[in-house]
């Protein structure tokens, strides 16, 4: 099923759409979720909240507005980082024994291998190293644009803007 045939059925939410939904997206978004959530156990649970969070509120979906893997995406992103401030996350972190903190770094190492391995990460060293921080700070590491700002120390305009600039730089350096 191609995401044109899918599209209806879940804004219709046929309950076969969903199967097809999490068969079609299900890895990708755990890789990005994964890239954010080390522990795997909390990763596959954000990863159903955010299928849960899609099938709600597929209603607020507009294509006007962007692509719907661009609008899962964003949702799925969001719960981890939303994940990653709880209080009881952070609690837990704080108990973490030092052999989870070696299965971390390994996983940070598998987890660039893998960027490395799509091509991305080649694509990023080409831009400006400006534009190589900003997209760092936000999509491979989850901050917020405001995080970014208060990292950076520069106004949230300015990484907002930065960001729009960079992302398309590194579109144009994709069609080529």
């Amino acid at each position: 099923m191609t995401q044109e045939e899918l599209l209806p059925l879940v804004l219709k939410k046929d309950d076969r759409a969903f199967k097809y939904l999490y068969d079609m997206y299900s890895k990708s978004l755990f890789a990005v979720i994964s890239n954010l959530i080390k522990d795997r156990e909390e990763a596959e649970d954000v990863l159903q909240e955010s299928f849960i969070k899609i099938w709600k509120n597929i209603d607020s979906y507009n294509e006007e507005k962007g692509r719907f893997y661009t609008w899962i995406l964003n949702i799925t992103r969001n719960t981890a980082i939303d994940k990653l401030r709880s209080k009881g996350f952070n609690n837990s972190l704080k108990n973490l024994s030092s052999d989870n903190f070696v299965h971390l770094l390994d996983d940070s190492a598998k987890m660039i291998s893998r960027i490395d391995t799509i091509g991305i990460q080649e694509f990023v060293k080409k831009l400006k190293p400006k534009c190589i921080q900003i997209i760092d700070l936000l999509f491979f590491r989850g901050y917020t644009q405001q995080e970014a700002a208060d990292e950076l120390e520069i106004p949230l305009g300015t990484v907002k803007t930065q960001n729009r600039n960079c992302i398309n730089d590194l579109r144009n350096f994709l069609k080529v």
